[in-house]
């Protein structure tokens, strides 16, 4: 019932507001107009209602909107209602709305589900509008709305536009597989283009780790001996107290994330357990094995020591950044300060702090740069490009295969594509995809 119902939700954000907005979806949005005692407005036209219950009182003073179909957000027939914030308000009005036959409260991405059914967005463009809902920052809002905008789609189209010009190029030669001047002709354009693409494949996938920490966040960890100023210098970074900060070492048993934005990009830092040798208590030992893990899982590693510490444990790998704390003690420390990654600071009276941050703002923007053509944003899309790739390359390979089992590899490679944009049948995507949205989207 609800595929063919007319459906409403609440649009705009929950809680007493100035304005709320109703959106209407569907065959029967005209008579919402009759439901609430109001004439219908001239299409795309704002206009001043006063809408009535059913005994003909007035609820409220609302703007009410016409949008017929099919050039609208969802391809159907639609209707706004522009109505004050009051929770009484709307809840009168969304029940009056509920009660009509053949309407139905929308559910979670019901309304842009739509849009998709009936060809306003492809896949491509309803995971973008998703983030496009999601984005914190700068850089997410940028990359959310290049894919809701299309701009991803059409990439993937063109790819498999060509594929398609290749693979007719296959049949062409399969069908003159007796004239061998047309045939070789045929057979080597079509290499040339797949070759192409495969560049382009390549090309895409190696900025799929970058677009996949902009939509995210990337991820900074904070790692050391204990008692090296780890949860002070995250506590300085976020803003705010995240972590427990004590002069006993060993006081951080467990990773500690909290998220900022750093650069216009969404950063999650992590304070961790202190590393060193010969520790013998379980607990500890479990909360340096997570640190062992966090620090191989990490975009961007920091290590931290204070200038007083002697222990030589060892890195766990190569850092970004080698951040020597509390210079104030005025201890001659170990490490080369000439080291170009080493950083003295003092937590304790802000000395090297900001030129510190400053350099990691830079190297996480250097991370995170995306060319303009980043197409690959959610690992749905890696693992579809990288089986159109592995086809491409089986259908380039000169193992003396027939010309059927080349076109064969080439229809693989351009379903794949297809599959991304949504011009296959994708039903096993559509939950997971849309149950990500808000109710009224």
């Amino acid at each position: 019932m609800k595929q063919n119902a007319t459906i409403f939700a609440l649009s705009s954000g929950s809680g007493r507001a100035g304005v709320a907005v109703i959106r209407v979806s569907g065959p029967k949005s005209v008579s919402v107009f009759d439901i609430f005692g109001v004439t219908c407005p001239s299409p795309r036209l704002a206009s001043l209602r006063r809408l009535k219950d059913a005994q003909g009182d007035i609820l409220d003073e609302a703007l009410v909107l016409w949008f017929p179909g099919p050039g609208t957000a969802t391809g159907e027939d639609m209707a706004e209602l522009h109505v004050h914030g009051s929770p009484s308000i709307l809840a009168a009005v969304l029940g009056q709305l509920s009660r009509a036959e053949d309407f139905a409260l929308a559910e979670a991405g019901d309304f842009t589900r739509r849009a998709f059914r009936h060809g306003r967005l492809d896949l491509l463009q309803v995971e973008g509008l998703a983030d496009v809902l999601e984005a914190r920052t700068e850089g997410q809002r940028r990359l959310a709305m290049r894919q809701f905008l299309g701009a991803a789609s059409t990439v993937y189209e063109s790819w498999r536009g060509d594929l398609v010009r290749a693979l007719s190029l296959v049949e062409a030669a399969i069908d003159f597989s007796e004239e061998d001047d047309v045939a070789a002709s045929a057979s080597a354009e079509s290499r040339l283009v797949m070759g192409k693409l495969v560049t382009s494949f390549e090309q895409a996938l190696a900025q799929a780790g970058r677009a996949s920490q902009v939509r995210g966040g990337l991820r900074v960890v904070l790692a050391g001996p204990p008692n090296a100023g780890k949860s002070s210098l995250l506590n300085w970074l976020v803003g705010r107290d995240a972590a427990i900060v004590s002069p006993v070492a060993g006081t951080t048993r467990d990773v500690v994330e909290s998220g900022l934005e750093l650069g216009g990009l969404s950063v999650v830092v992590s304070d961790t357990a202190g590393l060193r040798e010969g520790a013998t208590d379980p607990i500890e030992r479990e909360g340096m094995r997570r640190t062992r893990e966090a620090v191989s899982d990490a975009d961007v590693l920091v290590w931290v020591e204070a200038v007083d510490d002697r222990s030589d444990v060892a890195l766990p790998r190569r850092p970004d950044f080698v951040v020597l704390n509390k210079m104030d003690l005025g201890t001659v420390s170990h490490r080369e300060l000439s080291e170009g990654q080493v950083w003295p600071v003092s937590v304790m009276d802000g000395s090297g702090l900001v030129p510190f941050r400053a350099a990691l703002v830079d190297l996480i923007r250097e991370r995170n740069h995306l060319e303009e053509d980043a197409v690959v944003v959610r690992e749905r899309h890696r693992v579809a490009l990288e089986r159109a790739l592995f086809h491409l390359r089986r259908a380039l390979q000169d193992d003396g295969r027939g010309l059927e089992f080349i076109a064969e590899d080439m229809r693989k490679a351009a379903a794949e594509l297809a599959g991304v944009t949504g011009r296959v049948d994708v039903e096993d995507l559509l939950g997971e995809i849309f149950s990500s949205f808000c109710i009224g989207k």
